[in-house]
């Protein structure tokens, strides 16, 4: 039985449900822009879409979560090419524009569903969808976007109850873009596999302080990636924030957190993400990647509006260069494939150049807190002022590796575990159906290893210091060749270098080979050590001279038996070996 007060509220809406355009409104629209309706709107709405706009919309689900919510995507094109496809088979660039990876910065969900009734209406980006596949996600962390409540983000204004960072298993998907551990991840990266986006639109809302500017506007390839597509890069991040600042906005092309902390004086730096980033990862496979951050200080009104109009805008940048982007994305793909031999940056650095620069602010004071008893730094917004504070943006090559002639070599024992994550990025390579005698390879050996002192997104990291050197080594059968020779050249760098900052070394999958295993009982070591001396006269002079000019190795008992224990038979000389090879064949 339905009840009376349920029939009265179905009775109230139905005005509402009968008009197409209204059905596909938001909650967030329908209240003024100050609520955001829960995961099963974006079902409903998903659906409706597709039945309102048959010929041009397209409600599919990419994956599963996991507490088991669909993830779902619109493709989106007057085309009528709504498969990967028939995208392909019509040249058609397509654009993936994702909201919700922190699910508590919800705008573009909401701004992403009114950019894209506007769209279908003519209303907004006027043909632009005859030209393109617009490929939408309302959310990506799905769960994350259920874990709902006020205040999970104090430093926001709006919505009135959102949804929470991190998914169910307490990841944070903006740092697993490499290593693809969450289950949402490994989803994306199939999507973006299937469908090889010429864009990837990244929409976040940023903390930090009060300050006038509402938006930051940040794309690469700019500062690193391929060379030749830098300037294309830098005219869609241009056409976008000109389009921004026509309709009053004030964006920026570096992300707006202060150099020190809540310290306004300080500055801006600007930077390269790291792979485990979208706006770093992306470019690795020669495509563009764009982060939007609007002002978590600006209400969720007026935020919506500039996530709306910055999508817009990205909808008539890829009209209107989309095909020439694409075959220089392909281009790009033939070039990278080409990079044997060549120095390939795997991270960048800001120099300490400074630009000074004004910058909108408002008045503030810095006084000392008697709560934390830190400097607190306090705004009044109804006193807008003109910052001069300095800003740091020239950004160069940092650690550059020459990427191997032929390619890498993983034994059969690490297979199984890189196979996975390679087919995971769509990286070509090949098992090996038979067993390499040995022969020349280059190998990595960790002169000093250092391990992360606490878990970060579930893993313990790995730094370690050293060098490639040239040595022979046999590969058994079913070991794996990664041939550089292929268009992700730089993410198959990226992920098996093993100083990259976001290898999959640096994530810990590697751990065990840096631990030492076998040990040689002290009592044992004492009478080794006298007969390696006693049949080596060198090798006890070179221990002697180390006691004598090493006073924190002759004070450690420890280090003075590891001495001889290294130059022993038994000593494991797989220990501190990178189990991942270089090699010049080409296989």
């Amino acid at each position: 039985m339905i009840r009376p007060a349920l029939l009265l509220a179905l009775a109230a809406i139905a005005p509402m449900a009968g008009a197409a355009t209204d059905a596909l409104t938001t909650v967030a629209e329908r209240s003024g822009f100050q609520h955001t309706g829960r995961y099963d709107e974006v079902e409903a709405l998903c659906a409706r879409f597709q039945k309102a706009y048959p010929q041009a919309v397209r409600c599919f689900s990419f994956g599963r979560t996991p507490e088991g919510r669909p993830m779902l995507a619109l493709a989106v094109s007057r085309s009528g090419a709504l498969t990967a496809a028939q995208a392909r088979k019509r040249g058609l660039p397509v654009l993936l524009v994702q909201g919700g990876i922190h699910a508590g910065e919800i705008d573009g969900k909401d701004a992403g569903f009114l950019a894209l009734r506007e769209a279908l209406e003519g209303k907004a980006a006027s043909g632009a969808l005859d030209r393109q596949v617009l490929l939408f996600v309302p959310v990506f962390n799905v769960d994350g976007h259920e874990r709902f409540g006020q205040w999970n983000r104090p430093n926001q204004r709006g919505p009135v109850e959102m949804g929470w960072r991190t998914t169910a298993q307490n990841y944070n998907l903006n740092r697993d873009y490499v290593k693809a551990e969450a289950p949402e991840m490994q989803a994306m990266l199939a999507l973006a596999k299937e469908w090889d986006p010429l864009a990837y639109v990244d929409l976040h809302v940023t903390d930090g302080a009060k300050f006038q500017p509402d938006v930051s506007i940040q794309v690469e390839p700019i500062h690193g990636g391929d060379a030749a597509l830098m300037q294309s890069g830098v005219a869609l991040r241009d056409g976008v924030m000109a389009e921004l600042k026509r309709q009053g906005s004030d964006p920026k092309a570096f992300y707006i957190s202060f150099a020190g902390e809540d310290d306004p004086s300080s500055g801006f730096v600007d930077s390269v993400a790291a792979p485990r980033f979208s706006t770093g990862y992306f470019p690795l496979r020669n495509r563009f990647a764009m982060l939007v951050e609007t002002h978590s200080w600006k209400d969720y009104p007026t935020r919506v509006r500039i996530t709306r109009n910055t999508i817009v805008a990205m909808l008539d940048q890829v009209a209107a260069h989309g095909r020439d982007w694409l075959a220089q994305v392909q281009a790009a793909d033939v070039r990278a494939a080409a990079l044997a031999g060549t120095p390939v940056a795997l991270s960048y650095r800001t120099t300490g150049k400074t630009t000074m620069i004004q910058f909108g602010g408002y008045e503030y004071t810095r006084t000392p807190s008697d709560v934390s008893g830190a400097l607190m730094t306090h705004y009044d917004e109804s006193k807008p002022q003109m910052w001069t504070v300095p800003l740091r943006d020239e950004i160069v090559p940092d650690l550059q590796v020459k990427a191997p002639q032929g390619g890498y070599l993983v034994p059969a024992a690490q297979a199984a575990a890189v196979g996975a994550k390679l087919r995971q990025h769509g990286i070509v390579f090949k098992v090996l159906d038979h067993g390499l005698a040995a022969g020349e390879v280059e190998t990595f050996r960790a002169d000093k290893t250092t391990f992360g002192a606490q878990s970060f997104e579930g893993r313990q990291s790995l730094a370690l210091e050293g060098g490639w050197k040239t040595e022979a080594r046999a590969v058994g059968k079913g070991g794996l060749f990664v041939p550089i020779a292929q268009a992700k050249a730089r993410l198959v760098m990226a992920m098996l270098e093993p100083r990259g900052a976001d290898s999959l070394l640096a994530w810990g999958v590697f751990n065990g080979a840096f631990e030492r295993k076998e040990y040689m009982e002290a009592y044992v070591a004492e009478d080794v050590a006298r007969e390696q001396m006693a049949a080596d006269p060198a090798l006890a002079a070179a221990f002697r001279q180390r006691v004598a000019n090493d006073p924190a190795f002759a004070a450690n008992p420890d280090a003075r038996l590891d001495f001889f224990a290294r130059r022993h038979s038994s000593w494991d000389e797989r220990f501190n070996l990178y189990p991942v090879m270089r090699t010049a064949r080409k296989l």
